[in-house]
Formats: structure tokens, sequence, C-alpha cells
């Protein structure tokens, strides 16, 4: 599929891309992913092919079980690739899918990035909890509208996600975003839509959860990545293990700049990208930058089936 005349460019997609039984058809066609689960269900403390494989249930949206999951379809999307002499020039995840780019660059390896992301998740379930915030999609909308009406509203309320031009998500409390959404006609906003999420993610809400996640990124050892990594918090490419880790602490309540990613992407004349994760949501945002993108979702690949 790829040529070596292409300059390949891995994506991974974060939250929002779950969905039930997810990881069944990969499970049961190889084996090596039976010895994955095996691994996983070790490092997190529970039975994660129950939740990801066996059965259908709500368990797969709750942010703890959420982000280990997409971590673990993203390994193995990636494993195949490679597999099949697919590699990438150049990597990037959005959000929690900066640590499935950071195994896929060398920066991390599985089993140290899986245990940041058990801590990471849990961490952020229990700061949803205790500060209850809410998050949502801002369509068709200019920012300096975005950020005219959040000036008006008291209350924790930021930009969570630049997506794209045309999608960027805010995030804060509860009673601040249902505010936002009520007076988003009076300042020439298109759309809202209220996210189905447990937590105001990439917003001060986070501050415990963050706390909690540089002390553990700190003590985990990371390398100096075998090619380029473009981060959510600095979206320029960077290989430096003391980078990687900063770009990464700052991550979890600051916005994810993934828009300024894909002109990156685009502007370093990478022309064939991957989104090597469940579903295509990364594949339908750089269609908002780029025709001349060509991008192959792994779902659609015939390595998934």
């Amino acid at each position: 599929m790829a040529l070596e005349s292409e300059k390949i460019f891995f994506v991974f997609p974060g939250q929002g891309s779950q969905y039930n039984q997810m990881c069944k058809k990969l499970y049961d066609k190889y084996d090596f992913v039976k010895k994955i689960f095996k691994k996983s269900s070790e490092i997190l403390e529970y039975d994660i092919k129950k939740i990801t494989v066996l059965e259908s249930n709500k368990k797969i949206d709750n942010t703890k079980f959420t982000q280990p999951a997409i971590f673990i379809y993203s390994y193995i999307a990636n494993y195949l690739l490679n597999n099949n002499n697919i590699f990438p020039n150049a990597v990037a995840g959005h959000s929690l899918g900066e640590f499935s780019a950071l195994t896929s660059c060398g920066s991390l390896s599985f089993e140290n990035a899986l245990r940041i992301i058990k801590i990471r998740s849990e961490a952020m379930s229990i700061s949803g909890e205790s500060k209850p915030g809410r998050m949502a999609a801002v369509l068709n909308s200019d920012i300096k509208d975005i950020k005219k009406l959040i000036k008006k509203i008291d209350g924790v309320i930021c930009i969570a996600n630049i997506n794209s031009k045309k999608q960027i998500i805010i995030s804060g409390e509860k009673k601040s975003i249902e505010k936002f959404n009520e007076l988003s006609k009076s300042y020439n906003i298109k759309k809202t839509i209220i996210l189905n999420v447990s937590g105001a993610f990439h917003s001060p809400l986070m501050k415990n959860a963050k706390n909690i996640l540089k002390n553990v990124i700190n003590s985990v050892e990371f390398n100096d990545a075998n090619i380029p990594i473009y981060q959510n918090f600095m979206p320029t490419k960077t290989i430096l293990a003391k980078d990687i880790k900063h770009n990464l602490i700052n991550q979890i309540d600051n916005p994810v700049l993934w828009q300024d990613t894909m002109i990156k992407i685009k502007e370093n004349n990478y022309n064939h990208i991957f989104e090597v994760g469940p579903k295509k949501v990364l594949t339908n945002l750089f269609k908002t930058v780029s025709n001349n993108f060509q991008v192959t979702a792994f779902e659609d690949s015939i390595y998934y089936d």
C-alpha cells in the first residue's frame, strides 16, 4: 500500500473513538492480541478484555476504562501496520492518543505507557467526580466569537480542543458550559452540542489530576524518540525526552492544538496519513485542512479485515 517515496505520518485518536466490543474482531483473529490483553489486565489490575471484547456495556464510556481500551487497540493497530512494513516518518496523537504516538516512536514502552494511562485515567475520573464539569463541541463558528462569549461567562470555562476551523471544543464547570449554550445564538455561534463525557478535560478543573500525572511521568523513563513527534501542547516536532515529558505533563489542563498539528503536517510535506486506532475521527478532520492528503483509517485497511 505504501510506496518508498511517500512521507508517512501516523496519527492516533483519543477519547470519543471508543465503541462497544471494539477489540473483539482483533482479539478473535490474532493470537498475539490475546497475549497483549493478558499483560494489560495484569498491569491494570482488572479484566480489560471483559470491557472491550466480551460484553456490550456502558463501562467503555467511563474515562477510567476508555483510555486504556483505546490505547491497547491503537498499539495493536500500530503493530499490525509495522508487521506489514508500514512505518511512520513522524507521529502525533490526539490527547490520550499522544501515549500511543510515544510508543510508536520509541520514546515510551508499552508497559510504562499503560501504567501512566492507568493512573491518568483514574485521576481524571476522580477529578470529574469531585469537580463535575462538562464539555461541548462548537461547530462552524469563528474562534473570535467563541473567545468573546467565554470572557462574558462567570466560572471556569475555556477552549479545550481546537480540532479544526469548524470544530472547537469548550470545557469547564457545568453551569458555565450551559450558560455558553444558552447565550450562543446572540454571539453568532452557529451550533453547540453538549458532549457525553465524564469530566471537564483539558481545563483547570483537571489541576489535581495534573499534579498526580506529573509525579508518575517524572518517575518513568522516557527515551529520545526515534522519529519526530508533534505534541498537543506544543505542535512543533521534537525528539528530546525532556521536551516530550514537559509537553505531556502540560497537555492535561491545556488545549489540544490539533488544527496547528495538521497544518504542520501539511507544511512538512507528509503526504500519506494513517489513522492508527478505532473509527476515523481524525481522518475526517484532515479533510478540513487539505484535499491533497491521502488518509487511510486503520479500520478501512486490509490489515483490519
